[in-house]
């Protein structure tokens, strides 16, 4: 099964602030650039790409305190998969759209392949991290907000091996983000 980042952070490489928050997102950039061409900067084609989500904890409870309505909903009907070894069900919010995962990720990726799926969004930095040390990503496309947050929740966790990135593309879009995609390889 591939496995893919798909991941917004600020541009000293963090995803949020210390409580979680990513408000910063929203106020990044130039607010005045056309951005008919690109709104939503790929997210959308990447979503139709994938037939399952798996994040973490931190990730979906951040998710939960959104609150979304169905029409706000990003994930369309993508199978989505919250890990955690303390919380054995999702959010009232959420029940209905997450399930949930103790245990083994290569288990879980092995369980998910043996139900047909084929392409899996692995979202959350410490899910990321740990899905880059059991080897298990395949392409990471990480967009750079215009905005120096100086401290907060960093992208990547203690990597157990070095890993090299290949076959890097980069766009740049009109609101001034920045957005890198790459490939995997395990040295």
């Amino acid at each position: 099964m591939k496995c893919s980042v798909y991941i917004a952070t600020s541009a000293d490489g963090y995803i949020a602030t210390h409580d979680g928050g990513v408000d910063w997102l929203h106020s990044a950039g130039n607010p005045k650039a056309d951005m008919a061409a690109s709104h939503d900067m790929g997210f959308g084609d990447f979503i139709k790409s994938v037939d399952c989500m798996i994040m973490g904890r931190k990730c979906m409870e951040m998710i939960s305190r959104m609150n979304l309505s169905p029409e706000q909903w990003p994930y369309g009907g993508v199978h989505i998969i919250a890990l955690s070894n303390s919380i054995m069900e999702p959010p009232d919010n959420l029940c209905g759209k997450i399930e949930m995962f103790s245990g083994d990720i290569s288990d879980l990726v092995k369980k998910l392949e043996g139900k047909s799926y084929r392409h899996a969004y692995i979202d959350g930095g410490s899910t990321i991290t740990s899905f880059l040390n059991s080897q298990l990503i395949d392409e990471m496309t990480i967009t750079k907000a215009p905005v120096l947050l100086g401290e907060g929740i960093p992208l990547f966790g203690k990597l157990t091996n070095h890993i090299k990135l290949e076959n890097s593309e980069a766009t740049v879009f009109p609101n001034d983000f920045i957005q890198i995609k790459c490939s995997v390889n395990y040295l």
